[in-house]
């Protein structure tokens, strides 16, 4: 179409991924809040006011319960929870850039705070990515540590951690615990039929 320079899809991948951020940001107080606020969003950090906490940290706990139903295989229940959050955070998309070759679609709220712009797309992209992909693809990491959710875009689906910090991490403590396993004595060797033990 003439004049148009819209040059591609929406980035739902992107937007599901300020979700994974918000289920792993520290939310202690409005500076752990603005942290979430890097690179393309650095224009909204300034927006947010002490409400918007709230909002967040009560928007994390319903993502990480997604995500725990991801991975117990809970999918009826990962689409039903997110289908609540796309209610309670609507979408209005737009168009978005600066110029006829920067044209594209960008995801906002029907509200005016910056925590239901962020949320509404946070949800939106996930739920896309849960359609495209499952959610089986949802995932906790596995060392005990951490707790930090990832979206596993692994080949196979065989993830199990969030990083390879964790991953190293925990084969690291797998494999000193099993070392200390095989170094270890016996703790108790059985006692002849027909013996007693007395107390020293």
């Amino acid at each position: 179409m003439a004049g148009c320079g819209y040059r591609g899809r929406v980035n739902f991948d992107a937007y599901a991924r300020t979700a994974v951020d918000l289920v792993n940001a520290v939310l202690d107080d409005l500076a752990g809040l603005r942290a979430l606020f890097a690179h393309d969003l650095e224009y909204m950090r300034d927006q947010l006011v002490e409400k918007d906490l709230a909002a967040f940290r009560r928007a994390q706990r319903r993502l990480r319960e997604v995500f725990e139903y991801g991975t117990a295989g809970r999918d009826t229940d990962a689409v039903r929870e997110l289908n609540a959050l796309l209610e309670a955070y609507p979408v209005q998309p737009r168009i978005s850039g600066h110029d006829a070759g920067d044209w594209h679609m960008h995801a906002t709220s029907r509200g005016s705070s910056v925590s239901a712009e962020y949320l509404a797309g946070a949800v939106w992209g996930l739920a896309v990515w849960l359609c495209e992909y499952g959610s089986a693809r949802f995932g906790i990491c596995a060392d005990e540590r951490c707790g930090n959710v990832y979206l596993d875009t692994s080949s196979n689906n065989c993830r199990r951690f969030c990083s390879e910090r964790c991953a190293t991490r925990s084969h690291v403590a797998a494999h000193r615990a099993r070392k200390r396993a095989a170094q270890t004595p016996e703790a108790a060797t059985p006692a002849p039929a027909g013996s007693t033990l007395t107390p020293a």
